[in-house]
């Protein structure tokens, strides 16, 4: 392993599984466990680890993390209101894309997927693991809302 796999390379992939965890609980509508999940992230990050980055890379995934601690916390501080940890998702999402871009997919394929119906029809986006859409915005009512519209390796 090099440095970078065993320092930023790890705290990415805890980041993005503590993020898939949380999305598979918003698309079971399961508020306590996208709770939960929005805490695991807040101490991934407490505790992220940007050896073997560039001091450019570490910059943007600072600012990046920075954004994503106040969308995490208000997910994790926010069990039985659904409709408020979807708000932050929505804006957790963007920045988790802007992480994977920045730092990698700590060697997992993701997929952003997109749904259109979200927010009166403004749409929004998420990451997953799987092809298959599990919609985290309108969970059981709509699961399989939403196209892939990026893969990221």
């Amino acid at each position: 392993q090099t440095t970078q796999e065993k320092g930023a390379n790890s705290s990415v992939k805890g980041v993005i599984d503590s993020y898939l965890q949380m999305k598979n609980a918003l698309a079971a509508d399961d508020d306590k466990q996208a709770a939960a999940s929005g805490n695991e992230m807040l101490k991934v990050f407490a505790a992220f680890n940007y050896e073997g980055l560039t001091a450019q890379q570490s910059k943007v995934i600072k600012d990046i993390t920075d954004d994503a601690k106040e969308h995490a916390s208000h997910i994790g501080s926010n069990a039985g209101n659904i409709k408020h940890q979807r708000e932050h998702f929505e804006s957790l999402s963007t920045d988790l894309y802007d992480l994977v871009k920045a730092a990698g997919t700590a060697g997992q394929t993701i997929y952003m997927d997109h749904c259109p119906m979200y927010n009166n029809n403004k749409g929004a986006n998420w990451l997953s693991e799987t092809k298959a859409i599990k919609n985290p915005y309108l969970g059981k009512d709509m699961p399989t809302c939403g196209i892939v519209k990026e893969e990221l390796k």
